[in-house]
């Protein structure tokens, strides 16, 4: 117990001379929104075109950093709570819930359900990856074994199963309507050019309370770096943490999902890199994830707005292309960590 707390002690002290981060990070994303406010298809900022910018670039921008930013600290809170560094926020099932949601819509067609009170696409989708992550939790509980660290292990391998099912699932259906592909390729390869502010406040409450409830576990997590059983030697109830955490986790990612599609590599690409640049005490890893988890998104939207003409890049094509080299370059110099 004595080394574990030492450990995080001299984790803490090694980074207490990284506060400027937080600062710096925040006067990035400031950065980032003028400059995802004034590229894009409506022209430079004027008097003339500021309705415009408002109602078509702004929502985008804003949606990019929600996004972002909770696919960012999901992550980070996943690979804590399961002391995983491979650990995404789709970690459990939660994209191929929202994928066969999605897709069970496009099939159903959107028209047909034009008279809803609320999108029936997003509201799939949400629907979809809370009740993939459910049924992994359902597996996981009734083949766990006694231990949390055997138990947490179990998790993942249902939650790797589920995964599968659902993609069978989606799939076969996609088979039987292939008229549709081309639709549900696009919502899996993620988008924020259909964002609007409707989006915005859709997911907004569910991403910031999730957020909040991650951002006030960031010292359980830390304990949880240590080992379970030494956790539990702390006073912690491990299980109920890790419980919390995974549902606050996946509520604020399936809220994002349903509106932005599936976003790969933020929620292994940021929480890594600011592993690299500030240690990897969560009490500094959560809110630095959330600021430059929203920064990164915004930033690698721009880059699809102007690559092609006549069609934009799915921001899924871009976050790959900057994240999986930075990964790989990760993995070979082996500085992976929890």
């Amino acid at each position: 117990m004595a080394l574990a707390t030492t450990s995080l002690d001299t984790d803490s002290r090694r980074v207490s001379g990284r506060n400027w981060w937080l600062p710096a990070s925040i006067v990035l994303l400031i950065g980032a929104f003028v400059l995802g406010a004034c590229i894009g298809p409506a022209g430079r900022i004027s008097s003339a075109n500021w309705h415009l910018i408002w109602s078509v670039r702004m929502p985008r921008v804003a949606l990019a950093a929600l996004v972002g930013a909770m696919l960012s600290i999901a992550g980070a809170s996943y690979q804590g709570a399961f002391r995983n560094p491979l650990a995404d926020p789709y970690l459990l099932g939660v994209a191929s819930g929202a994928g066969l949601g999605a897709t069970i819509v496009f099939v159903i067609g959107r028209a047909n359900t034009n008279g809803w009170l609320i999108d029936p696409l997003p509201l799939a989708a949400f629907v979809g990856g809370l009740i993939a992550v459910m049924f992994t939790y359902m597996v996981g509980a009734a083949f766990g074994a006694s231990s949390s660290a055997r138990s947490s292990i179990t998790l993942v391998l249902a939650g790797v199963a589920v995964t599968s099912l659902a993609t069978a699932i989606q799939t076969f259906v996609l088979y039987q309507n292939n008229d549709v592909i081309r639709e549900v390729y696009s919502w899996i390869l993620g988008r924020l050019n259909t964002a609007t502010w409707q989006d915005v406040r859709l997911v907004a409450p569910y991403i910031v309370i999730s957020s909040i409830v991650l951002l006030l576990h960031r010292r359980q997590l830390d304990l949880l770096r240590v080992g379970d059983d030494e956790a539990a030697s702390l006073g912690m109830q491990v299980g109920r943490v890790r419980l919390i955490v995974v549902i606050a986790a996946t509520l604020g990612t399936a809220a994002a999902v349903s509106v932005s599609g599936l976003i790969g590599f933020v929620g292994i690409v940021v929480p890594h890199a600011v592993r690299l640049m500030a240690g990897a005490s969560y009490k500094r890893l959560l809110p630095l994830t959330v600021v430059l988890g929203a920064t990164f998104l915004i930033l690698t939207d721009i880059p699809g707005r102007v690559l092609t003409h006549g069609a934009e890049t799915p921001i899924g094509v871009v976050t790959a292309f900057f994240g999986a080299p930075f990964f790989i370059v990760v993995l070979m110099n082996k500085r992976l960590s929890q």
